[in-house]
């Protein structure tokens, strides 16, 4: 039993990765269809998917507001908001606005969720630039390089940085087109040949993470 535990998922994952790899270059009714069958239940195995992360989310956060843990406040704010967001969805049927009138969905959304977005996306810009200042310290000649490249594309990207440097703007311009989409190239190269591999030690059973354990 333990023996086919382990591999008849192996031996589901060897079929579908060769059947769906293969599905790309036959251009026949029959592999659409079956590629459109699939994407059906990949969202119906994703909705499912979702409720068990609530679920599980639920479940953690109950715990520790049972047992007082550190932060057990903040899991009780999440808990509260999760369920009242949930409530209100169900009750305005998803719908943000009806016949021109805000509901209390679009109003949690538009008042409460957009504003939560843009200050986690400014605290954040802080980190950027905390993080910036230290990579961007010119302590040998590529980094030099970097921090006169930043400083190029910061001064052109703003009006007044093509304000004081009038050639900042076609420099940046020139950087992000060329030097940039390259160097983004290679490493979309490279991300790809890593998926390729990845994909080929899942499909052969070399790579068995998925199973809840390491190789063997």
């Amino acid at each position: 039993m333990i023996f086919l535990r382990r591999q008849v998922p192996l031996l589901i994952t060897l079929i579908t990765g060769i059947v769906f790899a293969a599905q790309y270059y036959v251009p026949h009714p029959a592999s659409e269809q079956m590629l459109t069958s699939v994407t059906k239940w990949l969202q119906i195995i994703g909705g499912f998917a979702l409720v068990l992360g609530v679920s599980s989310l639920f479940h953690v956060h109950a715990i520790k507001i049972r047992r007082k843990e550190a932060g057990w406040g903040y899991s009780f704010v999440l808990y509260v908001s999760m369920l009242g967001t949930i409530a209100v969805g169900l009750w305005s049927n998803g719908k943000e606005a009806v016949d021109g009138t805000m509901t209390a969905f679009g109003w949690i959304y538009n008042f409460m969720m957009v504003p939560l977005q843009g200050t986690m996306f400014a605290i954040l810009a802080f980190f950027i630039a905390s993080a910036a200042y230290r990579s961007f310290r010119a302590r040998s000649r590529e980094a030099a390089v970097l921090l006169i490249a930043a400083v190029i594309v910061m001064m052109g990207r703003v009006p007044l940085g093509e304000y004081l440097i009038p050639l900042s703007g076609d420099l940046s311009q020139w950087i992000l087109n060329v030097l940039n989409a390259s160097v983004r190239r290679a490493i979309l190269i490279g991300v790809s040949l890593g998926t390729v591999a990845l994909s080929i030690k899942i499909i052969f059973g070399m790579e068995r993470s998925y199973l809840g354990g390491g190789k063997e």
